[in-house]
C-alpha cells in the first residue's frame, strides 16, 4: 500500500456526501490548514485569504457555523505540503491539450492524486519541495496554471452551480505508485517558452521591485481594491523593464487568486503598460485572443479523464 501525504489521505476518505464543515474539520485534524471560500465559488471569505488558513478547530468550527455552505480553500506549497497543476477547460481554452503534450514529453513526473473541478478541469496534486520554494505561475495561452507557494486551490467536497446544476470538486484518480516532486519551472518553460530578457537599463536610484513581493501583495487584495492594486503593481514592473508578457504571467496568477477574471486581468495589465510606455502592452495580445487558437471544448464533468501515470 502506497503511503500518501496528509492531503491525499484526507481526499481518499471524502466523497460528495460529506458536509463541508465536517470535511473542513477532517483536513484540520490531519494537519492541513484550510480557510473558507464563497459558497459555490472560489473567492476567499477572510481578510487575508489563504494567509488566514489554519488547523485550529475552534476557528474552523466558527467559520463553517457562520457559513455552512462555504467552500474549502487550501493554500498550496510549503503550508500544506502539496502543489497543484491546475488544468483549465472552458469555451476558449482546453488545457488538456497542453498538459497531455507535457506528459508525453516527460515533464509531469508522478502526481499523488488528481481531483476534477466542476467546470471539467483538473488539479494534479504533487508533494511540495520543502527545501525549494516554488512560486505560483500562469501559462494562460496553454490553459495551465501552477499553484505553489503564494497560491491556493479549492478542494473536495466543495461545489459550484453551473448552468443551474450543482457540480462537486471530487477525487478522480489515485496514483498507486511512488509520487515525485514536480519540476515546476521546467514545466513552465515547456508550456510557455520565453526568450532571454536583457537586464534593464540603469534608471538612476530607482530600485528594481521584488516580483515575488508584488505578486504576494496582489494576491492579498480585497474586493474594491483589486483592480487598482493590480494596476499599480503592473506599473512598477513596466517602469523597471519587465516585459508585458512576463508581468501578465506573474501578476495574473496572483490576481486570479484575489478573485479577478482573466479578461479583467489582461485589460488591467495592458492598461498599466500603455500608461507607462504609451502602447507597450500591445506587444502581447490579450488572453482572450491567445486562447482562440485552441479548439472550443465542452464543459462539465463528462470530460474524459486526463492521462494516467501509474
Amino acid at each position: 500500500m502506497v503511503e500518501h501525504g496528509a492531503v491525499s489521505s484526507v481526499l481518499l476518505r471524502l466523497d460528495d456526501s460529506w458536509h463541508l464543515g465536517a470535511a473542513a474539520r477532517e483536513f484540520a485534524r490531519a494537519g492541513v490548514p484550510i480557510f473558507p471560500c464563497a459558497a459555490n465559488g472560489k473567492r476567499p471569505l477572510t481578510h487575508g485569504g489563504f494567509h488566514d488558513a489554519t488547523t485550529d478547530p475552534a476557528q474552523i468550527r466558527a467559520w463553517w457555523d457562520q457559513i455552512p455552505n462555504a467552500n474549502i480553500g487550501m493554500p498550496t506549497g510549503q503550508a500544506s505540503g502539496v502543489v497543484a497543476v491546475d488544468v483549465d477547460l472552458h469555451e476558449r481554452v482546453n488545457g488538456y491539450d497542453a498538459i497531455n503534450r507535457a506528459h508525453h514529453a516527460g515533464k509531469l513526473g508522478h502526481w499523488e492524486v488528481v481531483t476534477r473541478t466542476p467546470s471539467g478541469g483538473a488539479h494534479l496534486i504533487y508533494p511540495a519541495t520543502p527545501a525549494n520554494q516554488q512560486r505560483s505561475w500562469q501559462a494562460a495561452r496553454a490553459g495551465v496554471d501552477f499553484r505553489g507557494d503564494g497560491g491556493y486551490i479549492v478542494v473536495p467536497p466543495s461545489h459550484r452551480r453551473i448552468d443551474g446544476q450543482q457540480h462537486h470538486y471530487r477525487l478522480d484518480q489515485v496514483n498507486n505508485g511512488p509520487a515525485t516532486a514536480l519540476d515546476a519551472q521546467g514545466l513552465r518553460d515547456f508550456l510557455d517558452p520565453r526568450p532571454a530578457v536583457p537586464a534593464p537599463e540603469s534608471r538612476g536610484t530607482r530600485r528594481t521591485p521584488s516580483i515575488a513581493a508584488l505578486a504576494d501583495r496582489v494576491a492579498r487584495l480585497r474586493e474594491g481594491e483589486r483592480n487598482l492594486g493590480l494596476f499599480k503593481a503592473a506599473c512598477r514592473l513596466a517602469e523597471n523593464g519587465t516585459p508585458p508578457g512576463e508581468a501578465l504571467d506573474v501578476l495574473g496568477a496572483a490576481a486570479s487568486q484575489a478573485g479577478l477574471g482573466q479578461p479583467e486581468i489582461s485589460r488591467t495589465v495592458q492598461s498599466a503598460y500603455h500608461n507607462v510606455h504609451g502602447g507597450g502592452a500591445r506587444q502581447r495580445t490579450t488572453v482572450g485572443d491567445q486562447q482562440r487558437s485552441f479548439s472550443p471544448a465542452s464543459t462539465g464533468p463528462s470530460r474524459p479523464p486526463v492521462y494516467r501515470v501509474m
